[in-house]
């Protein structure tokens, strides 16, 4: 039978029935599973010096020497068993190969999480005999649990995006399914390979065969914190927001300090470069126009440098897209986008914001037609472009995360000290004042808010209050 593969890897976790699986694919015959090849602890298996003549060390210096060897010298299709702490190097290649098969092996994690106690408290990891049992009742600890929870989820979801990304399927096995020999035959049919259901045989025996109130020692302290869990993630806030890359071009510096500015747009961009010149205070331009090389090179070449920027309240920061971007008609205004809110969101909007017309009922009318857009905008339901200018800070902030992180994230109305503590850091006697010019379209906000615009964009940007701990307008947040 033709095989579309010619590697293949176990993903799974400690105590998922990674053993009891290895077993049974050695068995397949042109299949050779090598055990925990990317252990960082070993190689293979205890106590093994090498994989097909590749030391520890040799592996160590460079992972890919192994993962080359168990492709082209194992005996027939070769594999191995990787859990979430093994070698990072390798995994990138082997999700990115559709050449190498993933089958993904899985348990329920309460009973993965209560047998790893159970062998830690033992130290017995495989059973071949059942005289040779060793006993011990697992202690509960809803933190560990959580956690252990946590990682496996998160490698889970780490493979699966990989796979969706790449096109490419998997082998999907559960721990209960390595007692159904007909579906170890299906997997050996999946990797090219015959095998009858009749020829799985193994010696390895469960360990803690018994139901979990006997082998757990607070078993009813257990019931109780496990009520606790949100196992349907029922509190999770919804997120449709396409993701963002880093707006590297964005970013400007000091010319004479190490200072580097982080834009969220619609935020207090204007106020903060004003800030940064009088810092420099002699005249010249900030440095701006950066790529990611050039960028790279300033953070090399200013070390001890600082990074920030700065969060304005949804509302304020919502209110200023609206006002710059939409209401007006000038240069950089989005003269396509507000026509189509015109004609398709039902907002009525003027030709001329200085109309006498257009007075503070028709703004706050028209400002809740863009807070309601913005809801359906950001959860994918408009045909319009989630704009930087009204993405969510958690999105922008996120986005930042793939080239670098700001070291400082100020709240905008926090920045007359903010920024004088972290010019204190640097070292610097004369700091300049925070320009504090009113705003005329913050003064206008302030006159047209109230408790139903407020829940509209509570509505619109639900993580950026959460994550960030937004009050209400106006208030210490």
């Amino acid at each position: 039978m033709a095989s579309d593969f010619d590697l293949f890897v176990v993903f799974a976790e400690m105590r998922t029935g990674s053993n009891l699986l290895e077993d049974y694919l050695n068995q397949i015959s042109g299949i050779t599973c090598h055990g925990e090849a990317f252990n960082p602890n070993f190689i293979g298996y205890p106590n093994r010096d090498d994989i097909l003549g590749v030391t520890q060390r040799q592996r160590e210096d460079n992972p890919d020497r192994l993962l080359r060897a168990i492709r082209t010298q194992s005996d027939g299709l070769g594999g191995f068993r990787y859990f979430h702490d093994h070698d990072p190097r390798v995994l990138a290649s082997i999700l990115s190969d559709s050449r190498c098969a993933k089958i993904i092996l899985t348990r329920n994690p309460l009973d993965s999480y209560i047998s790893l106690k159970i062998a830690r408290a033992t130290d017995q990891w495989k059973l071949t005999n059942v005289k040779n049992r060793k006993d011990a009742q697992a202690h509960f600890d809803l933190h560990e649990f959580e956690r252990h929870l946590g990682q496996m989820q998160s490698f889970q979801l780490e493979i699966m995006r990989a796979l969706q990304v790449t096109g490419q399927s998997a082998f999907y096995i559960g721990y209960d399914d390595l007692h159904d020999t007909e579906v170890l035959s299906g997997l050996a049919r999946w990797l090219g390979r015959d095998a009858e259901p009749e020829g799985f045989q193994s010696n390895l025996k469960p360990q803690n065969p018994q139901p979990l109130p006997d082998k757990v020692a607070n078993y009813s302290q257990m019931e109780v914190a496990l009520r606790t869990l949100d196992r349907f993630d029922l509190t999770r806030t919804p997120n449709f927001e396409p993701r963002r890359g880093p707006v590297v071009p964005s970013y400007v510096a000091c010319s004479r300090h190490p200072l580097l500015y982080l834009p969220v747009r619609s935020g207090p961009e204007a106020q903060v470069k004003s800030w940064m010149k009088t810092l420099d205070g002699d005249g010249s331009e900030l440095l701006a126009d950066f790529n990611q090389k050039s960028l790279r090179g300033w953070l090399q070449n200013n070390p001890g440098h600082h990074r920030f920027s700065v969060l304005r309240h949804p509302l304020a920061r919502a209110h200023a897209a609206f006002c710059d971007k939409i209401l007006t008609r000038g240069p950089g205004s989005f003269a396509k986008i507000r026509q189509q809110l015109i004609n398709f969101h039902g907002l009525e909007l003027p030709d001329d914001p200085d109309d006498a017309g257009y007075d503070l009922r028709a703004h706050k009318a028209a400002f809740e037609g863009f807070l309601a857009f913005l809801r359906s905008n950001l959860n994918g339901q408009t045909s319009i472009r989630v704009d930087a200018h009204w993405a969510s800070q958690v999105a922008c902030i996120q986005g930042m995360a793939e080239f670098c992180l700001p070291d400082h994230l100020f709240r905008e109305s926090e920045m007359r000290t903010a920024l004088v503590q972290m010019a204190d850091r640097l070292g610097l006697q004369s700091v300049p004042d925070w320009p504090a010019a009113e705003d005329p379209d913050n003064t206008r906000l302030t006159q047209i808010y109230d408790h139903h615009l407020d829940k509209l964009c509570r509505d619109a940007y639900p993580r950026d209050y959460l994550m960030f701990g937004f009050s209400r307008f106006g208030g210490s947040a």
